[in-house]
């Protein structure tokens, strides 16, 4: 599959996370590539927003699906749907996330449980319902959104940086155990990047450096697949700073996670 250009056309992407943001990105470019759409996240108004927008602009089938995907089997309930709508899925995007900000002393036990079960389980979940069909038909894809935060612990994002971790671990692996059956496998690792993600957060000192777009990390992620890469980091910057966890000290870079994101004064 490397070297070669993927022709999305006909073909059916599930979108999480699909609202805003980078999920909503990937919807635009995906639409404009002629594939039709399974748009998942909560806010269902928005989702209609964009699905018209799409089905307008591009002559696309869009199909929408307002669920909370933090909730104990979510992933079931969405297979469920797709299977309703006699939809099979060829391009699984698991691009639904979260973050929150503070001390994991101080946090919300549930909230994040909550977290922990978006990032990770849900990724898992998805990707084990989809997998299957694809590898029997030798065709499809997968595209788990990680992050920078993946390459080192984050203080005061401790949860998040693990959750992402173990999205970059899972999808290599994956990436691997595909090999030879058609079917493209890759984790894309934002940096900072123009969405509502830190609205959510409720931290603007979080974002480090200067933000990317949207599209930019779609760009780099269709790029990566073309080329039959297991990840990508989005942006020359992010991926240099993402090696540098590899290069030096655990204990050095255990410093740097330390004063990366600091706490509000008050």
């Amino acid at each position: 599959m490397k070297g070669t250009v993927m022709d999305v056309k006909g073909r059916t992407a599930l979108i999480t996370g699909a609202s805003t943001g980078i999920g909503a990105a990937y919807a635009r470019e995906l639409a404009a590539r002629g594939a039709a759409l399974i748009l998942v996240a909560r806010r269902e108004s928005k989702l209609k927003e964009l699905a018209d927008d799409l089905r307008t602009t591009h002559g696309v089938r869009v199909d929408v699906a307002p669920l909370d995907l933090a909730r104990p089997g979510a992933a079931e309930i969405l297979a469920g749907h797709v299977s309703e709508l006699g939809r099979t899925v060829d391009i699984l995007i698991n691009n639904a996330g979260f973050a929150t900000h503070g001390d994991v002393a101080t946090a919300d036990p549930e909230r994040l449980t909550e977290q922990v079960s978006l990032n990770c389980t849900t990724v898992v979940d998805l990707t084990t319902r989809f997998l299957p069909a694809m590898i029997a038909g030798r065709s499809g894809v997968v595209v788990n959104v990680a992050s920078t935060a993946a390459f080192q612990p984050i203080a005061h994002m401790a949860v998040y940086g693990a959750t992402k971790a173990f999205v970059l671990s899972f999808t290599e692996a994956l990436w691997a155990e595909t090999a030879g059956t058609g079917v493209r496998v890759v984790a894309i690792c934002p940096g900072s990047t123009d969405t509502p993600f830190f609205d959510v957060v409720g931290a603007e000192e979080a974002s480090m450096g200067k933000r990317r777009s949207p599209e930019q990390v779609v760009a780099t992620t269709f790029a990566a697949l073309d080329r039959g890469r297991p990840s990508a980091v989005d942006g020359r910057v992010n991926a240099l700073l993402s090696r540098l966890p590899r290069l030096l000290p655990r204990r050095a870079t255990l410093r740097i996670a330390e004063r990366a994101v600091r706490p509000n004064p008050a």
